[in-house]
């Protein structure tokens, strides 16, 4: 197992918090990146939330993998393979996928890649502890930049994940321009297998990010929490409160932090005040929702062409894997 940094990140963790606040809470209106919730609670919290039975989105694209994996798998099975791993998390849907793989005697390399090097540290370690002599090669980078070196290191095919609905958090254009450089950074032939939640009934989607037991509030406070803890900022968690709802115009889940009542903050790390009116939202995440048909455009729209497709069995949720097509 190799850890290798390709380029360290120019800032540290506090310096960038400080940026994102700085600008988010200048804008009209106030807004916050959904990056900031992953602080050490805010990721316990994200893990719990994913055992509710509310939060659907994990539990299908496992059951996907689980199900329908070999035949996802079914065209680099037998020959050797890079899986990237974009943003991995803690990697146990991967290893579904990493396993199917090594039965079928594949030569792999497990290739996660990720900005923080905390996160790679970990699950290097997780999935060299679960396939003792499986080659891994953790990448400190960007995404696409991890991309290209690999491209231009390996000749090997590459089968790039982005699981989990990621590309949810992107608005329709930003996810187009993402999955345009995914292509620019892949060679001809190479694979990528995204997760993309599926538009559904309205009071399912509501449920899910309103979670019954309140852990979504909470992991959503949170950052609220973090702003005080790492900058000193003074907000009283208390006169705010967490508001998810579904926008049918733009098939969006959005999710806000309301200002309770007319208050001021101070962050003395910014050496900055913020006001809030009455009921005065922070937009903390999007999450889109998609069309099967819609797949097919962003596809066709950015490079790619689908070679399989998986739905669970509810239907609520698609693994679409991408062909990269170039000259």
């Amino acid at each position: 197992m190799t850890f290798r940094v390709l380029e360290p990140r120019p800032t540290t963790g506090a310096d960038q918090l400080a940026i994102d606040v700085l600008v988010g809470l200048s804008e009209r209106p106030k807004r916050l990146p959904s990056s900031l919730f992953y602080d050490d609670e805010g990721s316990r919290l994200f893990q719990a939330i994913t055992k509710t039975p509310d939060y659907y989105p994990p539990r299908a694209e496992l059951e996907i993998f689980e199900s329908r994996g070999p035949e996802l798998l079914a065209s680099v099975a037998g020959s050797p393979v890079n899986v990237v791993d974009l943003g991995a998390g803690d990697g146990h849907k991967t290893a579904v996928l990493l396993d199917q793989l090594l039965q079928e005697g594949s030569p792999v390399r497990y290739v996660p890649i990720d900005i923080s090097g905390g996160a790679l540290a970990t699950v290097t370690s997780s999935m060299a502890e679960r396939f003792p002599g499986l080659e891994i090669e953790g990448l400190q980078s960007e995404y696409f930049n991890g991309l290209r070196w690999l491209g231009e290191q390996s000749d090997r095919r590459s089968m790039v994940l982005f699981l989990g609905s990621n590309i949810g958090n992107f608005d329709k254009a930003r996810a187009r321009g993402f999955l345009r450089q995914l292509w620019m950074a892949l060679n001809d032939g190479d694979l990528a297998l995204i997760g993309f939640d599926l538009k559904k009934d309205i009071e399912q989607l509501l449920a899910a990010y309103n979670d019954s037991e309140g852990l979504t509030s909470a992991f959503n406070l949170n950052l609220l929490t973090r702003m005080n803890t790492e900058l000193g900022a003074d907000f009283d968690v208390s006169r705010f409160r967490h508001y998810g709802t579904y926008n049918a115009e733009t098939g969006a889940m959005e999710s806000y932090l309301v200002s309770q009542e007319a208050q001021t903050v101070r962050i003395p790390a910014l050496q900055a005040t913020f006001t809030f009116q009455p009921w005065e939202p922070i937009h903390t995440e999007y999450s889109y929702k998609y069309l099967r048909s819609d797949i097919r455009d962003l596809a066709r729209f950015t490079g790619f062409e689908i070679v399989d497709e998986a739905l669970d069995e509810n239907g609520w949720f698609c693994s679409s894997l991408w062909r990269a097509k170039k000259g």
